[in-house]
């Protein structure tokens, strides 16, 4: 283990985060080429105990990248390909009969599914029917998975990338949006710039190929999620952010008047925690003590973006989330 972060004290924890951080990037860039925001917030995402969807062509090193990730922090990964006849024991796992050499009669046992992990990737979660969609969100939700009446905690920390095809809607089972509310943060993996292309064309068709090192282990990351819950806030912190939220709701008094013309429904209360939890997070990577607003105005769009429900004259406009977020960060 690289950072003895459970015999420090707060202060020297973020200070040895900070230092973690630059090592984190350095390793993955051996390997992934540009994504540095969306890096970071997978790192927010993974330190503040939520989930992430991630959303993108194919193509743009989406696996890539999480693999990475799971090897710089020594996490157990596991990729489930999500298709439209998975079940949910091809998830959480299945029982299967043996012979118990000791008695010689046949017993129960269970063989635990991939969802058993540190970090599990949910390729094309759309793909695949509500049924098995609930499996990985119940997992998600409680940590733990239950099989013919038997509880089985998941090994911790436990984090979730479910992944979405942009482009390919035929045959698809959109999450719902109480379903959606369940991961903290919403990201847009997009084409890399022309720089970027032409280095990763270049790596990818060469013979070399990076061997990214670890910076932390699992009970590294444990610790630095309990020690995001020990960061305190600032009241005006906490106000902005539940402003914020409380503004996206078309039947609040104060909201404006876009928000009511384009929002059917807005974020609830967990938008509000993740807000905070977000900015707790991006605070003490920057090597920081506490919060400020801007930490918060940093994670809106992913943690907004896909808590606001449109109408029909945002659709008819041609309004998107993003932009109804960027005109109340504005406002607030």
């Amino acid at each position: 283990m690289v950072v003895k972060s459970h015999k420090i004290h707060d202060a020297e924890m973020v200070e040895a985060l900070k230092e973690a951080r630059q090592k984190i990037f350095t390793e993955i860039r051996k390997v992934i080429i540009g994504q540095d925001q969306v890096i970071e917030e997978l790192l927010i995402s993974l330190l503040a105990r939520g989930h992430c969807l991630l959303i993108g062509v194919p193509g743009l090193a989406k696996t890539l990248l999480i693999s990475t990730l799971a090897k710089v922090l020594r996490l157990k990964f596991n990729r489930i390909q999500f298709t439209p006849d998975l079940m949910p024991s091809d998830i959480t796992g299945t029982e299967i009969i043996e012979d118990d050499h000791s008695t010689g009669k046949k017993v129960f046992k269970f063989v635990k599914g991939p969802v058993f992990a540190n970090i599990v990737l949910a390729d094309e979660i759309n793909r695949t029917p509500p049924k098995t969609q609930a499996a990985l969100l119940q997992a998600m939700q409680e940590h733990e998975v239950t099989a013919a009446g038997t509880t089985y905690k998941l090994k911790e920390p436990f984090f979730v990338l479910a992944t979405q095809n942009p482009i390919e809607q035929e045959g698809t089972y959109p999450l719902p949006e109480a379903q959606l509310d369940r991961f903290m943060f919403n990201l847009w993996v997009d084409y890399p710039s022309e720089q970027e292309e032409i280095q990763i064309v270049q790596y990818t068709t060469s013979a070399y190929s990076g061997q990214p090192q670890v910076v932390l282990d699992a009970e590294d990351i444990t610790a630095f999620q309990d020690l995001v819950r020990r960061v305190p806030v600032a009241t005006n912190v906490v106000d902005f952010a539940v402003k914020l939220v409380r503004m996206t709701r078309p039947n609040f008094d104060h909201s404006p008047k876009f928000v009511k013309d384009w929002i059917a429904w807005g974020a609830g209360p967990r938008a509000s925690q993740y807000l905070i939890l977000g900015a707790k997070t991006r605070c003490i990577l920057d090597g920081r003590p506490t919060p400020e607003i801007e930490d918060i105005r940093a994670v809106a769009k992913p943690v907004l973006r896909h808590r606001l429900v449109t109408n029909f004259n945002a659709e008819a406009e041609g309004v998107d989330t993003i932009e109804i977020i960027e005109r109340l960060l504005e406002k607030v």
